[in-house]
Order: structure tokens, then sequence, then C-alpha cells
């Protein structure tokens, strides 16, 4: 049996994800919101249509997290999403940090190691999902 060289609780920053994936990732999460609001309103001049996209997003990216440690777009492009100690975000805690990160200002807010204010606060970060080679 192979030891596991970091033990529970010991937090592993380095290496979070690159802006650009993030970036991507979030473009994905919001054309399928998108998508999926148009489909059920079929107008987006619809006064709900906004309010629609964003809780779409907000349910899709929270449940994604939770589940599957990452939203559909991060789990396009390879990211995932888990606490600071290797284990995954409870439900509550996915869905504080993606209601920050609807908010707009809290991922644009970050320290040098690429985490925002909504990572911060749930003690959480989104990693690359690396190849082994």
């Amino acid at each position: 049996m192979s030891e596991n060289p970091r033990p529970m609780g010991q937090p592993i920053i380095a290496g979070t994800a690159s802006w650009a994936h993030r970036l991507g990732a979030l473009v994905v999460d919001w054309l399928a919101c998108y998508f999926v609001a148009f489909f059920i309103l079929r107008d987006v001049q619809h006064p709900a249509f906004g309010v629609l996209t964003i809780g779409l997003f907000l349910f899709e990216s929270a449940l994604g997290v939770a589940l599957s440690g990452g939203s559909f777009g991060q789990l396009v492009t390879r990211i995932r999403v888990h606490r600071i100690d290797g284990t995954p975000l409870p439900l509550l805690s996915a869905f504080a940090r993606q209601a920050l990160v609807c908010l707009v200002i809290p991922p644009l807010v970050f320290r040098e190691d690429g985490r925002g204010l909504h990572d911060l606060l749930t003690k959480s970060a989104a990693y690359p999902l690396r190849r082994n080679a």
C-alpha cells in the first residue's frame, strides 16, 4: 500500500487553474445556461430572461461543484474545484462559492496564488486536471 505524500488537512494551493481556463469554463457555462433559458422562454427580450439565466448558472455550477468537482464548463475545460485540503466542497459551500461568483467582484479580487475572495471564503481552489504522463 502506498503512502499518501500529503496528510489530509494540509493545504495544496500550488498550481491553481489559469485565468484562461477559468474564463473558458465561465463562457461554456454561461452559453449553456443562456441556451437553456432561451429554450424555456423562447424570447431573449422576456423580462425574466436574465434572472433565469443567472439562476440556471448558479444552480448548475453549484450542483456540479458539489457532486462532481466542477460545473459543466469546468469539467469541459478540465478544471476541478475542491477544498484546499483536497476534500470535496459540501453543497452549501458550493452554493455560497457560486453565489459569490455571480456577484462578479469576488473572483476579481484575488491573491497571488490565483484564489479569489469566493475561494478564500469557502477555503477552496480551482485546479487544472493533470494528465498522467
